[in-house]
């Protein structure tokens, strides 16, 4: 792969990563939101498929493909098993409204760009100039994580999150151990099964995830 190529593609990958996290932001529809986070899993598949070619590294290849297996069919086919229970399909009250929610994500990224300037001069290769973007996805998981408020969106934040890390991980490492990544996809594997059934029992004893009615049944 030449280095024209491998820029564009890298960009395209990264540009749709991080496009669909902010989207993830803007759309109330869960179903909507589980296809941003397949569509997202699959953008992080295309970049580490990237950055292994580039290196010619097979083995980075492989798990590219174990990734986008993984984050962008087996993920999101449990999200929506956990959706097909029942109960409200949208997230009706973030706490955070749709139009506020793009500004901090807008901030978020000046943020991301401000505190990885020092790494971005370490070594100023195509691949360090998009940890930023990953970083921003991070930042973008943690705030859908605290201003939502069914349990399925906080799920989808929680991934967005390890997607941003996951990133993080390979633009600044060209690679992890396969052992490490294999580690880390099984854990986040078990804890969104554990999840789910976690939602599933909710929503059979309560009839709803949204986590305001459920306080309110507390009280």
């Amino acid at each position: 792969m030449n280095h024209t190529a491998y820029v564009q593609l890298l960009d395209v990958a990264c540009g749709a990563f991080l496009l669909a996290g902010v989207l993830v932001l803007w759309r109330r529809d869960l179903a909507a939101i589980v296809r941003l986070f397949a569509l997202q899993g699959a953008a992080l598949a295309l970049l580490i498929a990237v950055l292994g070619v580039h290196e010619g590294d097979a083995e980075v290849v492989a798990l590219a493909a174990g990734i986008g297996m993984l984050r962008a069919v087996v993920l999101p086919w449990l999200l929506r098993r956990a959706m097909a229970g029942g109960g409200t399909s949208r997230e009706t009250r973030p706490l955070v409204n749709v139009a506020a929610s793009l500004t901090v994500a807008a901030l978020l990224g000046l943020l991301s760009y401000a505190v990885t300037r020092p790494v971005v001069r370490l070594d100023p290769a195509p691949a360090t100039h998009a940890v930023p973007i990953a970083l921003t996805v991070v930042l973008i998981g943690l705030f859908v994580l605290v201003t939502r408020r069914r349990a399925l969106s906080q799920i989808v934040g929680f991934l967005l999150m390890d997607n941003g890390i996951t990133a993080v991980a390979f633009l600044t490492t060209s690679g992890v151990p396969l052992i490490v990544e294999l580690g880390v996809s099984l854990d986040v594997l078990l804890a969104v099964l554990v999840l789910q059934v976690l939602t599933a029992r909710m929503r059979a004893a309560f009839g709803d995830t949204d986590l305001d009615d459920l306080r309110e049944l507390r009280d």
